[in-house]
């Protein structure tokens, strides 16, 4: 079993980065939220040390092995429980994990569920399965301090990168502007330009 691996950046991806050891590149898979950190604070040629979570995922008439990355153990802690939950596996939570693991905590110990079914891949049945499985079990993961970053500043460059977009598709700046306010202000755990795009739809289509 792989605990943890470190060596140079050779490549980011979107939801894995590929780890030069030794000349060989190691597949490492990320969470949505910690691969924002990532990007945010480190280069391809960069040495990075990653805890690890090491499974065998299954294939017809084979067994393909995983490593999925974190920076710490407490994130890993989260993480293995998080995949207790019946129905969301390794793969499932690596989507799904795009907000700050303060926050997700907080919103199972409090029963929020439309948080929950805000990240990807969860509707609220398992939203509710969440709560009820992980509810009292994560109050320590709630004293992370997450870092910011992906909340303020990106917010800004989000919304610009989905205007350009829409001014693109020939909608007036001001109507493309209310557009974004309506889908964040319903929706305020988006963090990529396509979750914010999908919401736009899915309100213009609901009109």
């Amino acid at each position: 079993m792989i605990a943890q691996i470190s060596g140079k950046i050779a490549e980011i991806k979107t939801n894995c980065i590929i780890l030069d050891i030794g000349g060989i590149g190691y597949e490492i898979f990320i969470p949505a939220i910690i691969m924002q950190e990532i990007t945010a604070n480190y280069t391809v040629s960069q040495t990075l040390k990653f805890i690890t979570y090491h499974y065998l995922q299954a294939e017809p008439n084979k067994s393909k092995p995983v490593l999925i990355g974190f920076l710490n153990e407490i994130e890993r802690d989260f993480f293995e429980q998080f995949i207790t939950v019946s129905g969301i596996g390794p793969r499932a939570a690596i989507k799904a994990l795009n907000q700050p693991i303060s926050r997700i905590a907080k919103a199972i110990d409090d029963s929020d569920v439309k948080f929950l079914c805000g990240l990807p891949g969860i509707g609220q049945q398992r939203a509710k399965e969440i709560i009820a499985k992980l509810q009292g079990k994560v109050g320590k993961f709630g004293l992370i301090q997450d870092k910011q970053f992906c909340e303020t500043k990106d917010k800004d460059d989000l919304k610009k990168e989905v205007l350009d977009v829409l001014l693109q598709l020939q909608y007036k700046k001001n109507e493309a502007e209310e557009m974004i306010q309506r889908a964040i202000k319903e929706k305020s755990n988006i963090v990529s330009p396509e979750e914010l795009l999908n919401e736009i739809y899915k309100q213009r289509k609901n009109d």
